[in-house]
């Protein structure tokens, strides 16, 4: 019996931290937020703001599939990087292993690149 009632107490304390892990940010956002927060709106205020330029033309523009492209790149090699630095940072006490890994990892990423290079994502120019 007491086990039952020790496995119904985790269940318990599971769903107090889901109600309040939902409810806390909830009313921070939108029953404090409104208290605290001043609200004085105006017509300068409504307006869209494109570093102090007054916005024109329409909003829907077309991009090249190019930029998406280049950004989708930029990510990938950021993540590298990210994981490049915990892993020298404790290259001794991982070992060999560990480098043939970070080798193959490396080596993945290398063919990412060549194959973005020759499909000429890299460039700006059409």
């Amino acid at each position: 019996m007491a086990h039952l009632f020790q496995a119904w107490n985790n269940e318990l304390f599971l769903v107090i931290f889901l109600i309040l892990g939902i409810l806390l940010p909830v009313g921070a956002l939108w029953v404090l937020g409104p208290m605290l927060r001043p609200a004085r709106p105006n017509d300068a205020k409504r307006t869209t703001y494109e570093s102090g330029v007054q916005p024109f033309g329409d909003a829907h523009v077309r991009y090249h599939a190019r930029y998406y492209l280049f950004a989708l790149l930029f990510v990938v090699f950021d993540v590298e990087t990210l994981f490049l630095y915990p892993w020298a940072a404790s290259f001794h006490q991982l070992g060999r292993f560990a480098f043939v890994e970070m080798i193959i990892f490396l080596f993945l990423l290398v063919i990412g690149l060549v194959y973005a290079w020759r499909k000429k994502v890299l460039e700006w120019n059409e």
